[in-house]
């Protein structure tokens, strides 16, 4: 064990009333009084039936447990609430999911602060738990060590060809315009995971394992990885040392999250081409942090001369296994050489550039010069979204995509969808759906679903799509601004957009505009309230929607819950 200048903060003074019922209930617990004076770390443990995603974790969080004692600490398992997209999108038009995100931290606030705990692990898996994890981390300030748990194995088609849940994610949406059969449907769900852990793919949930990793905050080399593999495994039996080691050396997530530590993982994530969503996650994370950090404007000004320097699919032809073969995020971090700042701590104690200099890399996967120019993750800025809007492209295509159409106007993901598939969306319109921001839904719905229904009807070309609703990880097609903030439901220029309004979209540019003239838009905005729509998901008195509506942030600063001036 790493010997601790300090007594734990958890050592009560001995004597008295806080020290003489802890020991009580540690003493039941079956721990003597050598082991209740050791450092106490929360593993923390977002377990659930739901889904494949957490099926793994009670395992390893046993292996942490054990490797945690080996080190001269005491850990107390804790659970958090465990949002899933695929399963917890059904509820409220999806609002349970983001907001998940938040309950997760606060989950683990109320424990780790409550109990006066010394450090935690946590068990990094699906997308909403990493980011709520990170976020606590930074909250609480108390050492800690994320651990990746994975990306689950998928299957086979009788045709050879790989399929995983991405896909399937993807191909329901052909299946109303009869581009699938039910049955390729099913044989494709049927195979697509063979194994516990997160999606595979680029998506969020291997994003986010990255960022982590980029940050300082899990075992360099760790990330991504497949769930019960060696390296795994591996890191869950390190962090107990790792964790011990932070206490005793005093660091603190505030001494390893730092602004560099930001830098190095957004230019992580436009290198890996990854998820659109680790914009907002990581916006909310530097959030809880004592530094000022705009994460928006970091992925503007690094994204303007960087690129992706791998293709992971659906980015391009690389499975996730290819890539992880290839060296990762360690074999990343070292090819970006000094876009990196080789300077930052990591939650080992050593400067992350110590980790890259032996970092194996694969040429063949993970490339000297950028596959494009600039970031496949494109901040947009204009009269129609003024804090914020974000476009998603393809690694591979780097062709200029402007656009300019009427408006056509819906209020929720199926109307719209229903309007396509009867064929009312016409092409050269420019498709708005809106009330599906953070306060709208409230909790931010999910708009995917109609970029599918688009490309099924052939649309995806022709027809502009904007949102402030929640967009998959992956790549769109066609022109799609999704996360426009300010949202429809708070005065705005999105929540102004009348049918027939022209909007111009410009990507190279980075702009997408609302074209009306001054003494309109005053107008608008000023009768908006009389003319604003009817939530389609209002949020319940008193229930945890309803809670998040009243509380959240804006999106372009990360959706978290609303801070004071105290704060």
């Amino acid at each position: 064990m790493s010997e601790l200048s300090t007594e734990p903060r958890s050592n009560h003074p001995i004597g008295s009333s806080r020290w003489a019922t802890t020991r009580t209930q540690w003493k039941a617990l079956g721990y003597d009084d050598e082991e209740i004076r050791r450092p106490k770390i929360a593993i923390v443990n977002s377990s659930s039936g739901l889904a494949p995603c957490f099926a793994h974790l009670d395992a390893i969080a046993e292996t942490v447990r054990a490797s945690v004692y080996a080190a001269g600490g005491l850990g107390f398992e804790i659970r958090t609430v465990a949002p899933t997209d695929f399963v917890m999108a059904a509820g409220r038009g999806g609002g349970y999911v983001l907001s998940g995100r938040d309950l997760v931290s606060y989950d683990i606030e109320a424990v780790v602060e409550g109990a006066m705990l010394d450090g935690m692990i946590c068990l990094a898996s699906c997308d909403k738990t990493t980011p709520g994890q990170l976020m606590a981390a930074a909250r609480t300030d108390v050492p800690t060590v994320i651990v990746a748990c994975g990306y689950q194995s998928c299957g086979t088609l009788d045709d050879g060809r790989r399929v995983d849940i991405e896909e399937v994610f993807v191909d329901a949406g052909r299946l109303a315009a009869g581009a699938i059969t039910f049955d390729d449907l099913c044989q494709m769900s049927d195979r697509a995971i063979t194994g516990p852990g997160v999606c595979q793919g680029m998506g969020t949930a291997n994003t986010m394992h990255i960022v982590a990793e980029a940050l300082g905050m899990t075992g360099p080399g760790t990330t991504p990885t497949r769930a019960n593999s060696d390296t795994m495994w591996q890191a869950a039996e390190a962090a107990g040392p790792a964790v011990i080691a932070a206490i005793a050396a005093d660091l603190r997530p505030s001494r390893v999250m730092t602004p560099a530590a930001f830098r190095n993982a957004v230019t992580a994530v436009i290198a890996v081409s990854g998820s659109l969503n680790a914009v907002k996650h990581l916006e909310a994370i530097a959030a809880e942090t004592p530094h000022d950090i705009d994460v928006h404007r970091l992925f503007e000004e690094i994204g303007h001369d960087s690129g992706p320097i791998t293709a992971i699919q659906p980015n391009g032809p690389t499975t996730i296994d290819a890539f992880d073969a290839a060296g990762g995020t360690r074999a990343v971090l070292r090819r970006l050489g000094d876009r990196i700042d080789r300077t930052a701590l990591t939650v080992t104690g050593a400067l992350l550039g110590d980790a890259l200099d032996q970092a194996p890399v694969d040429d063949a996967v993970i490339h000297a010069e950028p596959l494009r120019a600039q970031s496949t993750i494109v901040v947009m800025r204009g009269s129609l979204c003024p804090d914020s809007g974000i476009v998603k492209l393809s690694v591979t295509e780097d062709r200029a995509r402007t656009f300019t159409g009427p408006a056509r106007v819906h209020e929720s993901a199926p109307q719209a969808t229903e309007a396509i598939e009867r064929g009312e969306v016409r092409p050269g319109e420019v498709l708005v759906l809106r009330g599906l921001g953070v306060t709208g839904t409230p909790g931010m719905g999910m708009a995917s679903s109609v970029v599918f229904a688009l490309h099924a009807a052939g649309l995806s070309e022709q027809v502009a799509f904007v949102t402030d609703g929640q967009l998959s990880g992956l790549v769109n097609k066609g022109i799609v601004v999704g996360e426009i903030s300010p949202e429809g439901a708070v005065p705005g220029p999105l929540g102004i957009v009348r049918d027939g309004d022209l909007i111009a979209i410009d990507v190279a540019r980075r702009s997408a505009d609302l074209l009306i003239d001054d003494s309109e838009r005053d107008h608008r905005l000023r009768t908006w309230a009389q003319t604003r729509p009817p939530q389609t998901w209002p949020a319940r008195p008193g229930s945890w929607l309803g809670v998040y509506s009243g509380a959240v942030e804006p999106l372009d600063r990360g959706a978290t819950l609303r801070r004071t001036a105290a704060d």
